[in-house]
């Protein structure tokens, strides 16, 4: 029986994923000119070649792409049966490490993750928030447990994951005490030339948003845009413009902020994604939160 040479898959692997053997070299702590004989000797004991050169970039061949896909995987199972080992110590809480998009409110980041201190089991929760494309590459890395969004991975990301369909709702419309009176009456009609926080033209619900206006020819005018939806829900709170958030933490904004309900959009959906490396959800936390999600927040 041929038996596979662990240590240079590895070489190869993390060449493939860092994309250059100068960068490879430092992550492993090696020379170049280590990597690259194993390299020439896995490629020989193999009998095929696994890139070629275009100028500076090395370029993975179709042998490659196939060798990159396995190695993947078995370095997957082999960081997962690791922490299945190390991540739960005798008498120690369950870790739960949980990426969050920087464009999903605290406040649905919270309902969703909420369930995962009701398991069973006590659970020692680690949150990151980042960029999509940050977090996803934790997650291929098994750094992460779970990504938490409100869209799916595309086809476009290098980055084997599965896509859980957590829920949708509408949109509920906010605005101060005075300002939500005005533009009550009348409404959606009464949204046109009102004043609007808005968040940034990154994120899903801005995009949601300038459709719906768009189909109903309406035009707010709009004073603030933000990044932070926790900021931009402050300054609505002030009186400074209506705003939308998920109808699904409708209670939560309304105590937290003291502001009033001016409509609904019930036609404009907002939707939030769980992202796992796994097709088969296994971490009791992440069942949990799926679960009550669909069951509870989004039903």
């Amino acid at each position: 029986m041929e038996w596979l040479n662990y240590h240079h898959l590895l070489y190869f692997w993390t060449v493939a994923k860092e994309g250059s053997i100068v960068r490879a070299s430092d992550k492993l702590s090696l020379t170049q000119a280590t990597i690259s004989a194993q390299i020439r000797s896995f490629e020989e004991s193999l009998g095929e070649k696994l890139f070629t050169r275009v100028g500076r970039r090395l370029i993975l061949t179709e042998t490659g792409r196939l060798a990159f896909r396995y190695a993947d995987e078995i370095f997957s199972l082999g960081r997962e049966f690791m922490d299945t080992l190390k991540g739960r110590p005798s008498g120690q809480p369950l870790r739960f490490r949980v990426g969050i998009t920087d464009i999903l409110p605290k406040l649905i980041a919270q309902r969703l993750l909420e369930p995962a201190f009701q398991i069973a089991e006590p659970v020692r929760m680690i949150c990151h928030e980042g960029k999509t494309d940050s977090l996803l590459a934790q997650l291929a890395l098994h750094e992460l447990d779970l990504v938490l969004t409100d869209a799916p991975v595309g086809s476009g990301i290098k980055v084997r994951a599965f896509n859980h369909l957590l829920g949708d709702c509408g949109l509920t419309i906010f605005g101060g005490v005075k300002i939500a009176v005005k533009y009550k009456r009348g409404f959606p009609r009464s949204l046109d030339g009102a004043p609007f926080l808005l968040p940034t033209d990154n994120t899903t619900m801005r995009r949601s948003l300038n459709q719906w206006f768009e189909a109903k020819a309406i035009h707010p005018i709009v004073v603030g845009e933000f990044e932070d939806s926790a900021l931009l829900k402050v300054f609505g709170q002030q009186g400074r413009g209506l705003f939308a958030a998920s109808s699904a933490i409708e209670r939560e904004v309304l105590d937290q902020y003291g502001v009033r309900v001016v409509g609904h959009l019930a036609d404009v959906r907002e939707r939030f994604y769980a992202i796992s490396i796994e097709r088969k959800l296994k971490h009791p936390a992440v069942i949990a939160i799926c679960e009550s999600a669909r069951k509870d927040l989004f039903n």
